[in-house]
């Protein structure tokens, strides 16, 4: 425990400037390996990491009841599917759908349910009576536009809202091309194992497994997810969150994500250019998820890559724009989402009744104090990841990261003016 002594000792330095100095001093080394790390850790890939086989999706976060079984009343179905339709694998599946090997045994109860479709209703209305949204992030290109928010639930990890519109895009495109397991391997390089479990040709509702790669100082990440479509009119409410399954055992690594939620709602909205055609789509989408990463340095690694991420999608959009214009095979995901539950567009209006739903407001921040003194962000972040990166693998208890981050705090209040 001596370089934990050490460095408590440096924060009992009695000015800022002089921590600031000797935390240079003694994390200078440790730097300049992370960034070498970081470096070389995305630039270079070995060849068994190359993703030949692999097919997979993508989803992204709202509700905590990830894997509770729901008994729910029944929506006012327009399509013919039975009221309780039962998992069945590949093998099983119609002749409408190409056949596949099947998975493990099919599940006993639907892990996708009515009131998870109502509980994305309510967050598409604003109406689920959760905490505040505040504004991250305004971002446009001259195809898309795009707005982040979050959010931080008493409990739980933080929940991200966003707003993407595509334009000269359907909502019919990106229905299936967020589902399209098979294309996303040519643009999601994070992905590196996708595979589908289970799914329902009747409802269209897929079990998916899939293993993501996270930078190198942590281990990769294991996703089991349900998912599943509704189709209002021309509108599309898609839930994924993640689910148990018993017959893919736990294993250390990659480490399994339990607590997942990745929700959108697509619908056709009017192109920017003001011609009063709905030639543009808009995507809302709701996630959190769990990783296992404290929540500040997850939410500092989100912010600091959530535009990225969005550029990727909207690449990834185009090609499989251009791949669909040209007739080629549509995948077997892709017709899985278009199997969907159909239901009225005013049917989950009068889901809501006459009772009071309670309202989700969006903070507008105030600015800034003038003349206080803050310590950069980046400092602060940059030095916990540090410390953070060996927190995977156990060597730094989590308190001594706490409590450097509480000595942090302490110093900030007393270099800011109290108003």
């Amino acid at each position: 425990m001596v370089l934990v002594e050490e460095f408590l000792e440096i924060l009992e330095r009695p000015t800022i400037g002089a921590v600031f100095v000797e935390i240079m001093v003694f994390l200078g080394p440790v730097w300049i390996a992370f960034l070498v790390g970081i470096t070389v850790g995305w630039i270079w890939k070995p060849k068994w990491a190359a993703w030949k086989n692999c097919k997979f999706d993508f989803s992204v976060p709202s509700s905590p009841s990830a894997s509770v079984p729901s008994t729910s009343k029944p929506l006012g179905f327009q399509s013919s599917e039975a009221p309780t339709p039962s998992f069945a694998s590949y093998a099983d599946a119609g002749s409408e759908i190409e056949q596949f090997d099947s998975g493990p045994s099919r599940l006993n109860t639907l892990p996708i349910s009515d009131e998870d479709l109502d509980h994305l209703w309510h967050l598409v209305e604003r109406k689920d009576g959760g905490p505040t949204w505040k504004h991250m992030m305004d971002h446009s290109t001259p195809n898309m536009s795009y707005q982040a928010w979050q959010r931080h639930p008493e409990t739980g990890p933080p929940q991200y809202c966003s707003r993407t519109v595509y334009e000269d895009a359907t909502p019919e495109l990106l229905r299936d091309f967020f589902w399209d397991d098979e294309f996303r391997v040519k643009w999601d390089d994070m992905l590196v194992h996708a595979e589908t479990i289970e799914e329902c040709p009747t409802t269209g509702m897929m079990v998916v497994h899939w293993v993501r790669k996270f930078p190198f100082f942590c281990s990769d990440r294991e996703y089991i997810f349900a998912r599943r479509i509704w189709e209002s009119g021309r509108s599309y409410y898609c839930v994924t969150k993640g689910v148990p399954c018993p017959t893919i055992p736990r294993k250390d690594k990659p480490r399994r994500v339990d607590l997942y939620y990745s929700s959108w709602f697509i619908q056709a909205v009017e192109s920017r250019e003001g011609n009063g055609q709905l030639t543009a789509c808009e995507v809302l989408l709701f996630h959190h998820e769990d990783m296992g990463i404290p929540w500040e340095i997850a939410k500092f690694g989100v912010r600091q890559g959530m535009w990225g991420a969005v550029r990727k999608i909207e690449r990834g959009l185009r090609s499989y724009q251009k791949s669909r214009a040209s007739n080629a095979k549509i995948s077997h995901c892709a017709l899985m989402a278009q199997v969907n539950t159909k239901i009225d567009p005013e049917y989950l209006k009068s889901t809501d009744g006459n009772e009071e739903s309670s309202g989700t407001d969006i903070e507008i921040l105030p600015a800034k104090r003038e003349g206080s003194i803050n310590i950069p962000k980046l400092l602060i972040i940059g030095g916990a990841l540090v410390v953070a990166c060996t927190l995977d693998q156990g060597i730094i208890p989590k308190t001594f990261l706490f409590n450097v981050a509480k000595r942090f705090g302490n110093i900030g209040k007393k270099a800011s003016p109290r108003p």
